[in-house]
């Protein structure tokens, strides 16, 4: 045992010695670890162990660009996804239906990079390359787990699905109410939520969970030119991008929520719950047709609950549009969308989720909410089914996905009935690091 004692004493006194001198102390250093080794207290493995730790120690510390910039950590990741959607939709009463898609796809291509520097600062940008771009680009200060602020491009507060990070989707898209409220305008989407340039903050203490942010009102998303008098292009502006007219309002957007855990054993689980709002003003009204004094207000609730290997999640959202359908005639659009999941093994994983909209009177397309569906017109409902096996190879690092799709519209926007489906398959494979 006094053997053991000493041993252990010396290890802690060779890693303070090689961690408290400077590199011109390696001679002294290593005259210390061959004595050690002589004596029998370190074997040659152990040396070298304590060596090698001492040296990743010493290349992560702090380095000094200047008198007052220090980078604690730089961070490299990326996602990968690759696609395969085969969706065919028919139109009942029509003789001739849309031509399907039959594609594979680069889905994303995500190259992120992160600095940590001192006090508390950081930064962040990450860029999908198969799109061309942006995902994020923020600076950040924690003053503690409490409270942060960022500022930048980065996702508005709004939508649960919405938020979850494209690598942990178990459905491998999201659903219809988050398509329509979140993706680009179009004259029948909103664009109202997702990619935002602002000011952002937010924490957590003890379960609970807020964040808050107040941004331009306009979705920005691509690397726009900041003297393009054409603000939004496809719904979206870009990052660059100079206000005018109808965007010079702020919006606004705000989540609270609780989550913890219960259970013990088999039977342990965690729960999440929260409400969820937020405010454009100018960005309502119909079609395409925003800066008219037309505002649309967004809220939501959602719920999050994992007992041992089954999941179960799902969300309510509505947006109430000014003159969404036609001037002086609103749009309270509302939908949800329910998914269910179950750990077969440690690594296969069946799921299932179904999502509904009702766009009252201002229509949605399937190709608005079914990503890869062609167009089946404009109706106004629409709803999706998916039944899908994942497969986790490492995790969500490096998994297989695959399902069924089906998705429905019906109910022209003037009343008469009507009905489209789109039916097929969507797989993704998917690497990140």
């Amino acid at each position: 045992m006094l053997h053991i004692k000493s041993k252990w004493i010396a290890l802690a006194g060779v890693g303070l010695s090689l961690t408290g001198f400077a590199f011109s102390q390696s001679a002294d250093n290593k005259a210390l670890i061959d004595a050690l080794i002589k004596k029998g207290v370190l074997t040659d493995q152990e040396a070298k162990e304590i060596t090698a730790e001492v040296a990743r120690d010493q290349a992560s510390q702090d380095v000094e660009f200047n008198s007052d910039k220090y980078i604690q950590k730089v961070t490299i990741g990326g996602r990968w996804q690759v696609q395969y959607v085969g969706l065919g939709t028919s139109i009942d009463g029509t003789a001739v239906n849309p031509v399907s898609t039959e594609h594979f796809l680069l889905r994303r291509i995500y190259l992120n990079f992160g600095v940590q520097f001192a006090d508390g600062f950081s930064g962040a940008v990450s860029y999908d390359a198969a799109v061309g771009a942006f995902n994020q680009a923020i600076v950040q200060w924690k003053q503690s787990d409490l409270f942060s602020i960022r500022a930048g491009l980065d996702k508005a507060p709004f939508g649960y699905e919405e938020l979850l990070s494209s690598g942990e989707l178990k459905a491998i898209e999201r659903s219809t109410i988050t398509n329509y409220i979140d993706n680009g305008a179009n004259g029948r989407r909103l664009g109202a939520s997702a990619y935002r340039v602002g000011v952002f903050a937010g924490g957590k203490y003890d379960g609970f969970y807020y964040a808050v942010a107040l941004t331009n009102p306009e979705r920005n998303e691509y690397a726009g030119d900041s003297t393009n008098t054409s603000v939004l292009i496809n719904g979206s502006g870009g990052v660059g991008s100079a206000g005018g007219p109808t965007t010079n309002k702020f919006a606004s957007y705000g989540t609270v929520g609780y989550g913890g855990t219960f259970g013990e054993g088999s039977h342990k689980g965690s729960y999440k719950v929260g409400y969820e709002t937020g405010y454009l003003p100018d960005q309502g009204g119909p079609g395409a047709t925003i800066g008219g004094g037309q505002n649309i207000w967004l809220n939501g609730a959602f719920a999050d609950i994992t007992v041992g290997a089954f999941n179960l999640s799902g969300e309510y959202e509505e947006a109430n549009d000014d003159s969404g359908v036609a001037v002086h005639h609103n749009a309270n659009i509302h939908g949800y969308w329910i998914q269910p999941s179950i750990k077969l093994t440690p690594q296969w994983e069946a799921v299932a989720n179904y999502s509904a909209i009702n766009s009252d009177g201002r229509g949605v397309a399937l190709s608005d909410v079914v990503r890869s569906a062609p167009s089946g017109g404009t109706m106004n409902k629409a709803d999706e089914l998916y039944l899908g096996l994942n497969y986790y190879i490492k995790g969500n690092d490096v998994k297989l996905q695959a399902g069924y799709v089906h998705g429905e519209s019906n109910d022209t926007v003037k009343g008469a009935p009507a009905k489209a489906q789109t039916d097929g398959l969507r797989s993704q494979f998917q690497v990140q690091f």
